[in-house]
């Protein structure tokens, strides 16, 4: 299956001020140099902890933000991608530069950015602070189609009840306002205003953290259901690791804004390989009061991402670092399967 989404050396850098004059100081590095590729029809998750760049990530691959450096392609022909590989070879910069321009998403800018929005949407944590509290529920899911100037009037009413209809939402719950209605019901408005465009690409940012475990499910089951209804590709993120389990097909780890592992979801919960996956995997809880896991206890604090270690980042933190991890920054390693490792245990 071809990839919807690639990026490639991504990085997203915030700048920090200080002094009289407000002049940069140094920048925050929370999306530093990922390159990922997420198939059609994929729901691909990405955990990690608080702070690690997992949603910075997601604004900028949807071009909320806009990247420092590196390239983003959407749907990219397998004959546009052999050409871009052969102009790097060549180091062709003036054929590779007209091409991005019109593949690399990092480019874009104006109306062609706009048209590739209705493409790739994205629902956010809590629907309480995403959702317009001054406007009807018929209004804040048919406001894209506006935008995007795909419908008005009545073909704006029959999509929006339709989409609606889509999340478990009826007609007359269109003249009501989100604050009528549970954060179950919410986040279902949420769903329906992404989707209305009929997008191809929806990153879902820890969308079921903000309910409780019931209507999680619900959710969950909601998300399955619309991803094969309407052949939807997700970039699902999450601290909730058991959530990601239940719905993810591929799974990323992130650590201080960098891929540290990546594998097929049943194969990294069965075998988490990088040191930082299996402290973070160890604190899963197990729903049985007398079974007891070995959890692995992480020394020092998360590195600051304004001034990251040297060489592989986790490095201070992990019990197995050598002296080569200090120094040299660990690249992506194959060990079967699909399943990539960026530490230096495995490059011996």
């Amino acid at each position: 299956m071809s990839p919807l989404i690639e990026t490639q050396a991504l990085k997203k850098y915030y700048p920090l001020t200080g002094g009289l004059f407000r002049r940069r100081v140094g920048e925050v590095r929370a999306v530093d140099g990922v390159s990922l590729s997420i198939l059609k029809n994929e729901c691909y998750g990405l955990v990690g902890e608080s702070g690690c760049g997992k949603t910075t990530f997601a604004k900028t691959v949807i071009r909320l933000l806009t990247p420092n450096s590196g390239h983003i392609y959407f749907d990219l022909p397998d004959d546009i991608r052999e050409e871009i590989a052969k102009l790097e070879q060549s180091k062709n910069s003036r054929e590779l530069k007209k091409i991005r321009a019109q593949y690399d998403l990092a480019t874009f800018r104006g109306k062609k950015l706009k048209s590739m929005r209705r493409k790739m949407q994205i629902v956010y944590q809590d629907p309480t602070r995403s959702l317009n509290p001054r406007m009807l529920v018929k209004d804040i899911v048919g406001e894209p189609l506006i935008v995007q100037k795909l419908a008005r009037g009545e073909e704006r009413g029959k999509r929006t009840l339709e989409m609606l209809g889509k999340v478990g939402l009826t007609e007359r719950h269109m003249f009501r306002y989100p604050h009528e209605f549970s954060g179950g019901q919410r986040q279902r408005i949420a769903i329906a205003r992404a989707l209305v465009t009929n997008p191809e690409f929806v990153v879902l940012d820890e969308p079921t953290s903000s309910v409780d475990v019931s209507v999680r499910a619900q959710l969950l089951n909601l998300f399955q259901d619309l991803r094969k209804e309407l052949g939807l590709t997700y970039l699902f993120i999450s601290h909730d690791l058991s959530v990601v389990e239940c719905i993810a097909d591929r799974v990323a780890v992130m650590y201080l804004g960098k891929i540290v592992e990546l594998a097929k979801t049943t194969e990294l919960y069965k075998n988490p390989l990088h040191p930082y996956s299996l402290a973070l995997f160890s604190s899963i809880p197990i729903p049985d009061p007398s079974v007891k896991r070995k959890r692995i206890e992480l020394k020092g604090e998360v590195p600051s991402p304004v001034n990251p270690p040297t060489g592989c980042r986790f490095h201070p933190r992990c019990s197995e670092a050598m002296e080569l991890c200090h120094k040299v920054e660990p690249e992506p390693i194959d060990v079967g399967n699909g399943h990539l490792v960026a530490c230096h245990l495995f490059h011996k």
